[in-house]
């Protein structure tokens, strides 16, 4: 009998890397890990159609780091970055921390 091994975790370290790369203790881990769950449902709900692969999250004291892997950058970001600077505007509501958002484009998206 095989046992069953969760794919992701079996290759972090080997050719994959953590999703969010931060660090606490307690209540604050519980109230963290909703908030980074939180963060990556609304950038999914802001643009649909941008192609959002991988949403990476580091936290900083004082400051939220988020990285957006997507297929089509330009949806994302809007005409003169008008839609980054809405959602950058709706993370920092809900977070309460200076936002630092980072659009990075796949080249071959699968």
């Amino acid at each position: 009998m095989g046992r069953k091994v969760h794919p992701i975790g079996f290759r972090l370290k080997v050719n994959k890397t953590w999703s969010g790369r931060w660090y606490a203790e307690g209540q604050n881990y519980v109230d963290q890990l909703h908030q980074d769950f939180d963060i990556r449902e609304l950038i999914h709900e802001e643009a649909p159609r941008a192609g959002v692969s991988k949403v990476e999250i580091e936290r900083f004291p004082g400051k939220v780091k988020i990285i957006v892997h997507t297929a089509k950058p330009g949806v994302l970001i809007g005409r003169k970055g008008e839609n980054v600077k809405a959602t950058r505007r709706h993370l920092e509501e809900m977070v309460g921390k200076k936002i630092d958002l980072e659009v990075k484009e796949i080249k071959s998206p699968d």
